[in-house]
C-alpha cells in the first residue's frame, strides 16, 4: 500500500476522517510537561538556589540519570544511591549526577519531591565542598 502521492511528501493517515490528530495538552498548560522534564527543573531549581550562596559550586557540571549504574562505588552502602559526586579530574570539572527514579519512588507527592530532590542535591554539594549539609543548607533535614 502506498501511503504518498507521487510527487509529495509523506501523507499521515487519516481512518475515521477526522482529521490529523494534534497535541493532547496545549504547551501553555503545566501538564504538557513530561514528569522528567519537571524532575530536572526541580534539580536545576535546587542547585540554583545553592549557588546563591556557595558561589565554588557553580563550576560544577550537573546531570541527571534516570537509573544508577549496576555496579556501586567501593565506598557505597548496599542501597540504592539517590545520587553521586565525580570530584573534578584532567582538566574536567566535577559532575553532580542525581538519579531520578530512585528518587521519584522515595516520594510520596510533588512537594514530597521537590523537598527530596533539594535534600539530594545538598548532600551532593557537601561531599563535593567537604562540608556538612547542614553548612550548605541550614535548614536540611528539617523538612
Amino acid at each position: 500500500m502506498n501511503l504518498t502521492a507521487p510527487g509529495s511528501g509523506p501523507r499521515r493517515r487519516d481512518r475515521r476522517g477526522r482529521g490529523p490528530r494534534g497535541p493532547l495538552i496545549p504547551a501553555d498548560l503545566p501538564a504538557h510537561r513530561s514528569r522528567a522534564e519537571r524532575f530536572d527543573d526541580a534539580v536545576l531549581a535546587s542547585l540554583e538556589s545553592i549557588e546563591r550562596r556557595w558561589p565554588a559550586v557553580a563550576g560544577a557540571e550537573l546531570g541527571v540519570e534516570d537509573v544508577p549504574p549496576s555496579d556501586p562505588a567501593p565506598w557505597e552502602s548496599s542501597g540504592v544511591p539517590l545520587g553521586r559526586v565525580f570530584p573534578a579530574a584532567s582538566g574536567r570539572p566535577a559532575r553532580i549526577v542525581i538519579y531520578r527514579r530512585p528518587v521519584e519512588t522515595r516520594s510520596t507527592d510533588p512537594e514530597d519531591l521537590a523537598e527530596l530532590v533539594h535534600d539530594v542535591v545538598v548532600e551532593q554539594v557537601a561531599h563535593l565542598l567537604a562540608r556538612t549539609p547542614e553548612e550548605i543548607d541550614p535548614r536540611f533535614g528539617e523538612r
